[in-house]
C-alpha cells in the first residue's frame, strides 16, 4: 500500500523497568535516548529516505547509549563475557540479515544489515560473523568500549542470588513505514543478564523477535525471548492481520496476552501497511516512543495511558 505519510516507533526494552529511586533519577536520560533515536529515524523518513535506513539508524543510536541493553550497554553472560544479537528485515523485498553471539562490532545492527546486503545468507553467528564483518568494513570497537560498571554489578547481583530475582533482559528496536509505503523492522540486544554463554534469544530469529512484510506489518519485540521464539510472536501478529482481519492493535494485544498467559512477559512495537502504530506490553513498563509524519515525538516508560493510532 502506498501513501505519503511516514510512521516510526522505537523501544528500549521491557522487563527491566523498575520504579526505585535509582531508576527514577535516570528517567530523563531514558527519554532523551528515545528521542534521539526517534530523531535519527524521523530525519531520514522526512527526507524521503527508506524504512530500512530509518530503523537501522534509530537502533544504532540506541546501541550507542549505555543505558540500553544493546551495543555499548550490553549485559554480561554468567561467564563475564558479552554476546550480542541483532536483526534487520526489509518488508518490501522480504530480505533479512541477522547476527548472533557477536562481540566487537560497534553497532550489531549494522553487522546484521551487512549480512542482508553483502552475503547470500540470513544469519551468521560468533567468530564467523565477526570475520565477515571485518571483511566488509563494519566498524569495530575495543573491548573496553562495551564494559559498563553498572552492567558488571548487575551480573554480580545475579550470580549472588541465582533464582532470587527475575531475569534481567532488555532489547532495543524500531519499526517504520516510509513515504512509499514500505515497512521495515530492526532489533538489537545484549540478551539476558547471567545468560549461559552461547544462548541466543528471539531478536535474530526472523518471525520471533523481528519481522516485516509490506502486506501486513513490521514488528520488533522485547521480553523473555524463549517464549517469543516458541510462539513465533512477531509472525503471529502478521498472520492475524492477514488471515483474521484483525486490526494491528487487536493482533498485537492478543499475542502479548497469549505470551503472558504462557509465562512470557514483554512487549512489541509495530506498524501496519496503513501507518497505524501499536506499542503494547505486559510488564510494569516499556521504554518506547513514536513519531508520525508532521507530528511531534512522544516517549513513555511506565504504564501511562497510550492511545494507538
Amino acid at each position: 500500500m502506498t501513501g505519503t505519510g511516514f510512521a516510526l516507533a522505537v523501544h528500549g526494552g521491557a522487563g527491566t523497568v523498575r520504579r526505585d529511586e535509582a531508576s527514577r533519577s535516570r528517567t530523563g536520560s531514558y527519554h532523551d535516548g528515545l528521542r534521539r533515536a526517534l530523531t535519527a529515524g524521523r530525519d531520514i523518513l522526512a527526507a524521503g529516505g527508506s524504512a530500512v535506513d530509518a530503523v537501522t539508524e534509530a537502533v544504532a543510536t540506541l546501541e550507542d547509549d549505555p543505558l540500553f541493553n544493546a551495543g555499548r550497554g550490553s549485559v554480561f553472560t554468567r561467564a563475564g563475557t558479552q554476546e550480542m544479537d541483532a536483526c534487520v528485515v526489509d518488508g518490501a523485498e522480504r530480505r533479512a540479515g541477522a547476527v548472533a553471539g557477536v562481540f566487537g562490532p560497534r553497532n550489531p545492527v549494522r553487522a546484521a544489515r551487512a549480512v542482508m546486503e553483502r552475503s547470500r545468507h540470513v544469519l551468521l553467528i560468533g567468530g564467523g560473523a565477526e570475520a565477515f564483518c571485518r571483511e566488509n568494513g563494519v566498524a569495530f570497537c575495543e573491548p573496553g568500549y562495551f564494559h559498563s560498571a553498572a552492567r558488571w554489578r548487575e551480573l554480580q547481583r545475579a550470580l549472588e542470588r541465582p533464582g532470587g530475582e527475575p531475569p534481567q533482559y532488555g532489547t532495543v528496536g524500531a519499526v517504520a513505514r516510509d513515504c512509499r509505503g514500505n515497512l521495515a523492522a530492526a532489533t538489537s540486544t545484549g540478551g539476558m543478564t547471567g545468560k549461559a554463554p552461547g544462548r541466543v534469544g528471539d531478536t535474530p530469529i526472523i518471525g520471533a523477535g523481528t519481522y516485516a512484510e509490506n502486506a501486513t506489518c513490521a514488528v520488533s519485540a522485547t521480553g523473555h525471548g524463549e517464549f517469543f521464539i516458541r510462539h513465533a510472536a512477531a509472525f503471529a501478529i502478521a498472520a492475524r492481520l492477514h488471515y483474521t482481519g484483525q486490526s494491528l492493535e487487536q493482533a498485537t494485544r492478543a499475542v502479548i496476552d497469549e505470551l503472558a498467559a504462557a509465562g512470557g512477559t514483554g512487549g512489541v512495537v509495530a506498524v501496519d501497511r496503513a501507518g497505524a502504530l501499536a506499542l503494547p506490553f505486559s510488564t510494569a513498563g516499556m521504554y518506547r516512543g513514536y513519531v508520525r509524519d508532521g507530528g511531534a515525538s512522544h516517549t513513555a516508560i511506565y504504564d501511562e495511558p497510550y492511545r494507538s493510532e
